[in-house]
């Protein structure tokens, strides 16, 4: 029975948030619209004055920019948390009864499921921009960018669940998105960097999903495949151990 309300539990608080989701075309064409921005941007302008070996700069990126796709999303989600605590939203849901960490749960499935979305319409757009996908390397591709997600969505629930409003979960979620993204390799090489910023680009988990991506599509990557699925899983597992500390500690 515990299962069966746990299942339930999870189920219901997932098709909140994917109803949510689907309500949000702002969000879903924000979302798909500024990577295909910075794709053609970066793509287009350090493209003509640099390379990427062998492979052709835009689909070096291209990666990186599925990356960034559930980067943004995911952390989003923790906007969610705030807005629930403001509106009273945990506290209905907490008479049903439901634990705090069904609550976790429920939303980590929920903002992956939207996250996946979006990347899955960016590989569409990637199809028609020349991207080498196959029906091999895109559900690989899609599994390394599902347990990315876990871990990402969870960092936003985290740091949705010590904050009270809005504008500072804004203001504190910028200083993980770009650093998160901008210290991926998603737009350079990483062999030819520096030590000081090799050791940071190593310290972010994005590293590997971007390294684990090129492996996969481009056969082209600084670390091997397994390496890069070790320290992602093992980022879920840290994160989702934190969010569930962390929901169970949470202030309504």
């Amino acid at each position: 029975m515990k299962l069966k309300k746990f299942l339930k539990g999870v189920y219901a608080l997932w098709y909140r948030e994917f109803k949510v989701f689907l309500n949000e075309q702002s969000r879903i064409v924000s979302a798909i619209f500024l990577p295909i921005f910075w794709y053609f941007i970066f793509g287009s302008g350090v493209g003509s004055i640099t390379s990427a070996g062998d492979t052709s700069y835009r689909h070096f990126i291209f990666p990186g920019f599925l990356v960034m796709t559930i980067i943004f999303s995911s952390l989003f989600n923790g906007a969610y948390i705030v807005w629930d605590k403001k509106i009273d939203f945990l506290k209905e849901v907490l008479i049903a009864p439901l634990s705090r960490t069904t609550i976790f749960i429920g939303k980590v499935i929920g903002g992956m499921t939207d996250a996946l979305l979006q990347a899955c319409i960016l590989i569409i757009i990637g199809c028609f921009l020349g991207i080498p996908f196959t029906i091999v390397n895109v559900p690989i591709s899609l599994a390394i960018l599902f347990i990315f997600a876990i871990g990402l969505v969870s960092l936003g629930l985290i740091i949705g669940s010590f904050l009270e409003s809005p504008e500072s979960f804004g203001l504190v979620s910028s200083f993980v998105v770009y650093p998160l993204f901008l210290l991926s390799g998603s737009l350079y090489p990483l062999g030819k960097l520096p030590s000081w910023m090799k050791i940071l680009t190593h310290t972010d988990p994005a590293t590997y999903a971007v390294d684990a991506l090129r492996n996969v599509i481009l056969k082209s990557a600084a670390m091997p495949l397994h390496l890069d699925i070790s320290v992602l899983l093992l980022f879920d597992v840290v994160l989702i151990a934190v969010g569930t500390w962390a929901f169970n500690r949470m202030k309504l």
